[in-house]
C-alpha cells in the first residue's frame, strides 16, 4: 500500500501548523500507585496505540496487504451440539416515538419472558437485510461494524424464564443472529440461585479479534472495541424502549467474565510463551472469544441494586456446569497478530469492591419532535444504514445539527450550576464513569452556521485542560442561537472539505456530507488514574457516541457512517495537540447519502414478522 501525500496546508483561519510532537511511550509521568505489572500494562497499551496510528509520514498500520477471500471468517458463530431455544419474531413494533426515549422510560416496562427477549435482541443485534448484487449476497445487522465483519458475540445470562423450557434454572445461552435463536450453552442446577431479580437478566459481550484482523491486521483490536461500544448502546436502545435501564457490571473482572461464558471450557489454551511475530497457519486459538463486558438489564425506575460478592459466587459455581456444544470453525487457516493478543492481555481488567450503583435519568435536550421524521424506534433502529458514500448537495438545517449533538451530550438538561459531563442520559448512563470523549467537528453544510472547525465538549470539567492542550489561536466561541444547554464552540472559520478528507485517510466521504467529526478522548491520564483496562472503554464509549449519530441520522432523514481509518496525529496537529493527554480514536460522517440502485435489499428473515 503506498503511502499517502503530505499533510495539505490549513485552509483555517490560523498561523501554520506546529510541527508533530515526538512519539514516546515513557513510563516516567506513570502514577506511583498503581502496582508494577499495572504500569508495564499501561505502557503496552500507549505503544500499541501508537504503534498502530496511520501516519502522512510513515504510512498505514501493519496490515495483510491483500484481502484472502478464501479464509474471509465465517460472520455467524454457532455451538453443536447445543439445544436450540427459538425466539419469534416481533408482529408488533416497538411503538415509541424516536425521540421520546431521550426523555422517559415507558411507564409500564415489559415483563422478563421469552417474548420480550426475542424484542431485546430483534431491535439491536438481529439481521436487519439481506443485500445482493446478483453476484454476491451479504447481511447486514442492526448493530453495525466495521467492514461488516462482526466481530461481537453475545451471550445472555437469565434467570429461570417464564413460559419456556428452562423456566426452573438459570442458564447461559449464546445468540445466533442469522436465525433468531438462543443456543444453550449451560444450565445450572435448580437450587443455584443467580443473584439478580426474576425480572432482569445479563447480557455478555465477546470479541472474535480474527474476523477484524483478518483485513485490518494490527489495527483491528481497535475496531473490536468500536463494535463492542455500538452492541452496548444497541442493546441499551433497545432497552429503554421496552423499559429497562441497563449498567455495566464493570466491577467484574475479565477472568469472571471468562467464566460465565464458558470461554476457558470451549477454546483451547493460548500458546505459552505467547509468539513474539505474527504467525500463518491453522491457529485454531486464533478465534477464541475475548470476553469485554457484562451488562445488567432491569425494569427502570426501581430500586435495583447487585451483590457483587453473591454474583461472584454464582460465577465461580456455575462455571463448573456441563457446557454444550463446540464452536465452528471460522477460516481454514489463520494469521495471527502478535501485538493484538499481547496488548488484549494488557488490558483485562481486574476485579474491584466498588458498589453497583444506578444514575439518576436525565432527559436529553430537545429543541422539537418536529425536526424528527414521523418514526418509530423500530424504523430507526432497524433500517438505520451505513453510507457508503455522500452527495455533496444536501444542506443541513442549524437546528437540526443542534439537536443530534444535544442528544449525543451524558448529561442531558443539566440544571443550574451543573455542568456535562455525568453519564445521565440513554445510552450513555450504561457506563459507569464519566465522560472522557469530546467531539471536533469539521462544519460542510449547515445552513446559517459557518463553515470551518466547531468543538464539542462533553465534560466540561476538561474544558480548561482542552483549551490550554489546544491551539492558542483558536476563538472558543459559542455560535449564534446556540443552545444553552449545549457546550459547542468554534474554534476557527474556512471551508475545511479538504482537510476533513486529508486526516480521514483521503476519503471523500468526510468532506462530502453536512458534518464529520473526530471523536477526541482524553487519553493517558485515564490510562495512569484508573489502569490499563480503560484502554479498550475509551473506544467503548467512542462507538456509544457513534450509535447515537446513525440513529439519529437516519431519524432526521439522512445517513452516516463511521471512519475507522485516519491520520492519528495530523488529528492532533490540526487541532495543536501534542503528546498523549488528547487523542483521537474514532471518526464519522452525517450527511445524504449516495444510494446505489444496483444492489437489491431482501428481508432479514423468512415467514411471518413486521419485516415480511
Amino acid at each position: 500500500m503506498p503511502s499517502p501525500p503530505p499533510l495539505l496546508r490549513l485552509r483555517l483561519r490560523f498561523h501554520s501548523p506546529r510541527p508533530l510532537a515526538m512519539i514516546h511511550s515513557s513510563t516516567s509521568h506513570l502514577p506511583h500507585h498503581l502496582p508494577q505489572n499495572q504500569t508495564e500494562n499501561i505502557t503496552q497499551a500507549i505503544t500499541y496505540h501508537d504503534r498502530t496510528k496511520h501516519s502522512l509520514t510513515s504510512g498505514y498500520a501493519r496490515g495483510p496487504g491483500r484481502l484472502d477471500w478464501a479464509n474471509q471468517p465465517n460472520p455467524f458463530l454457532r455451538f453443536t451440539p447445543s439445544p436450540s431455544l427459538p425466539l419469534l419474531h416481533p408482529t408488533t413494533p416497538l411503538s415509541p416515538h424516536y425521540p421520546t426515549i431521550f426523555d422517559s422510560f415507558p411507564s409500564s416496562p415489559l415483563p422478563l419472558s421469552l417474548s420480550s427477549v426475542s424484542s431485546l435482541l430483534y431491535y439491536s443485534l438481529s439481521l436487519s437485510a439481506w443485500k445482493t448484487t446478483g453476484f454476491s449476497t451479504w447481511s447486514l445487522r442492526v448493530n453495525p461494524s466495521s467492514g461488516n465483519l462482526h466481530p461481537t458475540e453475545c451471550h445472555i445470562v437469565s434467570p429461570p424464564l417464564p413460559n419456556s423450557p428452562y423456566n426452573s434454572s438459570p442458564f447461559v445461552s449464546h445468540y445466533c443472529p442469522k436465525d433468531h435463536f438462543l443456543e444453550i450453552r449451560a444450565v445450572g442446577h435448580q437450587n443455584l440461585k443467580l443473584p439478580i431479580t426474576s425480572d432482569s437478566l445479563i447480557v455478555v459481550f465477546s470479541s472474535i479479534f480474527w474476523r477484524e484482523a483478518w483485513k485490518y491486521g494490527e489495527r483491528a483490536l481497535r475496531y473490536c472495541n468500536h463494535d463492542v461500544g455500538h452492541a452496548i448502546a444497541a442493546v441499551a436502545i433497545s432497552a429503554a424502549a421496552l423499559g429497562w435501564d441497563a449498567r455495566l457490571l464493570d466491577s467484574l473482572s475479565h477472568s469472571e467474565l471468562e467464566a460465565l461464558i464458558g470461554v476457558t471450557k470451549t477454546y483451547p489454551p493460548l500458546p505459552e510463551p505467547w509468539p513474539t511475530k505474527p504467525l500463518r497457519g491453522y491457529l485454531p486459538w486464533v478465534e477464541s472469544q475475548h470476553p469485554d463486558c457484562a451488562l445488567v438489564l432491569f425494569p427502570a425506575n426501581t430500586n435495583f441494586t447487585i451483590n457483587y460478592p453473591a454474583l461472584r459466587e454464582f460465577v465461580k459455581e456455575f462455571s463448573d456446569s456441563e457446557w454444550a456444544g463446540k464452536p465452528n470453525s471460522l477460516s481454514k487457516d489463520h494469521v495471527c497478530w502478535d501485538v493484538i493478543y499481547h496488548t488484549a492481555g494488557a488490558i483485562k481488567k481486574p476485579a474491584d469492591d466498588k458498589c453497583f450503583s444506578v444514575n439518576p435519568f436525565y432527559k436529553s435536550g430537545l429543541i422539537s419532535e418536529n425536526l424528527y421524521k414521523d418514526f418509530r424506534v423500530y424504523d430507526v433502529v432497524r433500517k438505520r444504514r451505513s453510507a457508503v458514500d455522500m452527495d455533496r448537495v444536501h444542506i443541513m438545517e442549524k437546528e437540526t445539527f443542534y439537536q443530534i449533538l444535544l442528544h449525543c451530550l451524558p448529561s442531558g438538561e443539566v440544571g443550574p450550576g451543573e455542568k456535562q459531563g455525568r453519564n445521565f442520559t440513554v445510552p450513555f448512563r450504561v457506563l459507569e464513569w464519566d465522560a472522557e470523549v469530546h467531539l471536533a467537528l469539521f462544519v460542510h453544510r449547515v445552513r446559517g452556521l459557518e463553515k470551518g472547525l466547531y468543538f464539542l465538549v462533553r465534560n466540561e470539567g476538561h474544558f480548561d485542560s482542552l483549551k490550554k492542550a489546544m491551539r492558542s489561536q483558536f476563538e472558543w466561541t459559542q455560535p449564534d442561537n446556540c443552545p444553552k444547554t449545549l457546550p459547542l464552540y468554534r474554534l476557527a472559520k474556512g471551508d475545511c472539505q479538504d482537510l476533513a478528507k486529508q486526516v480521514s485517510c483521503i476519503q471523500d466521504i468526510a468532506s462530502d456530507g453536512c458534518f464529520s467529526l473526530g471523536m477526541v478522548a482524553r487519553f493517558e491520564p485515564v490510562l495512569r488514574e484508573k489502569g490499563a483496562w480503560m484502554y479498550p472503554r475509551l473506544f467503548w464509549e467512542t462507538g456509544i457516541i457513534g450509535q447515537v449519530l446513525y440513529l439519529e441520522a437516519h431519524a432526521v432523514g439522512i445517513s452516516a457512517t463511521g471512519i475507522g481509518c485516519y491520520f492519528d496525529d495530523a488529528v492532533h496537529e490540526v487541532l495543536g495537540l501534542e503528546g498523549k493527554e488528547f487523542q483521537s480514536l474514532y471518526h464519522f460522517t452525517v450527511g445524504g447519502p449516495v444510494l446505489d440502485k444496483r444492489i437489491m435489499s431482501l428481508p432479514a428473515y423468512p415467514g411471518p414478522g413486521i419485516d415480511a
